[in-house]
């Protein structure tokens, strides 16, 4: 029997208060789960951070696709691609004496293909920092086009950048952003940054948090190293301000493209930190992330064994924790790993993966 909090295997705990916990054993034909019926502590109001509805189109952003806007051929590419969301690019992929021409190759494209991508996906435009003489002009250019859902703000050091592109969109115009974390200083107030609210505009909305590591490297002379671990705390940092917050965290660009491995990996430690997606700058790397952010078939069968455990705890001793045998280790299992097995099953579903219907714990509405 597993301990937990100074619970022996006989089922007795002694704490300050005294609280008695007994135990039951029930066994089912799939598992068997030791049940303890917890004592009911009384509920203390607590301060919690409002939730934000994301608007994306398809409900995930797995994969981030850069777009080279001066690259017709790519711009023409993009309307395939099954990238949760295209960043169609006006800043670091073009050179500085193609900014204009880039602006308004992007402005056409977007004229004749005005409907969003078939199955869904957001639309999105990386715009030059602000203080930039093209900053206003991007903004002009693309704002008119209703395909675009979300504006990718680049050097996002504090929430000022993000009250001058608030200043800057008409009212009323509905859009997502993204602050792209790239400097020390950005990270270091990366609390405020995420906290941010439109002044005036709940039109805008400040949904996502990306971490750029080539310029937070190149500014804080951070040294890379095919381990990642110089990276570790700054994506740790980032995930953990977006997720205070109620926004999504989007890791890092893989430069080493051609490498699937590298990819993989780098994808799948940004999985177990908290993230929601990666950026890619290539398109064979979107089905790589795609995957990975997904929840996997045995992910999802974890998650459906914990809520099926829960539900017959509850009903068999009305207990709020169990013992359960899974994949060969003995686990306990409360009202935590219950909220985490409702979101595997929520980020199935709009993974589009055949999920059975809806766990009764599942809209018990205590997350």
């Amino acid at each position: 029997m597993v301990n937990r909090q100074g619970m022996t295997s006989s089922g007795s705990s002694h704490t300050p208060h005294s609280r008695t916990t007994t135990t039951t054993t029930t066994t089912t034909t799939s598992r068997t789960m030791t049940v303890l019926k917890l004592p009911v502590l009384p509920r203390f109001a607590a301060h919690r951070c409002p939730a934000r509805a994301y608007h994306s189109r398809s409900g995930l952003c797995r994969s981030m696709l850069y777009v080279p806007t001066s690259n017709p051929r790519m711009l023409l590419n993009s309307l395939t691609t099954p990238a949760d969301t295209l960043i169609y690019d006006l800043e670091d992929s073009v050179s500085p004496s193609s900014k204009s021409s880039a602006r308004t190759s992007l402005s056409h494209f977007l004229t004749l293909n005005p409907a969003p991508r078939e199955g869904g996906g957001d639309t999105a435009v990386r715009v030059n920092a602000v203080g930039t003489r093209e900053f206003e002009d991007d903004l002009r250019a693309v704002l008119p086009h209703a395909r675009v859902n979300t504006i990718v703000l680049p050097k996002v050091h504090s929430p000022a950048e993000l009250d001058a592109l608030s200043s800057s969109v008409p009212a009323g115009r509905e859009l997502q952003v993204v602050a792209s974390i790239e400097s020390a200083r950005g990270m270091w107030g990366v609390g405020a940054i995420a906290g941010w609210r439109a002044a005036g505009s709940p039109a805008l909305t400040l949904s996502t948090l990306l971490f750029a590591a080539e310029d937070y490297c190149a500014d804080t002379g951070i040294v890379r190293t095919p381990a990642r671990r110089e990276l570790l705390y700054p994506r740790a940092r980032m995930a953990t301000a977006a997720k205070a917050f109620g926004l999504r965290a989007i890791d890092m660009v893989c430069v080493e493209y051609k490498d699937e491995e590298v990819a993989r990996a780098e994808a799948q430690e940004a999985k177990e930190l908290g993230y929601d997606g990666k950026q890619a700058i290539h398109p064979s790397q979107v089905g790589v992330y795609n995957e990975l952010f997904a929840p996997s078939q045995r992910e999802v069968h974890r998650a459906q064994l914990v809520l099926d455990g829960m539900a017959h705890a509850r009903a068999d001793a009305g207990a709020g924790a169990f013992s359960l045998q899974l994949e060969g280790r003995q686990v306990m299992v409360d009202e935590p790993m219950v909220k985490q097995a409702r979101k595997v099953l929520e980020r199935a579903r709009a993974a589009g993966m055949n999920v059975p219907h809806a766990h009764p714990l599942e809209g018990d509405g205590q997350i």
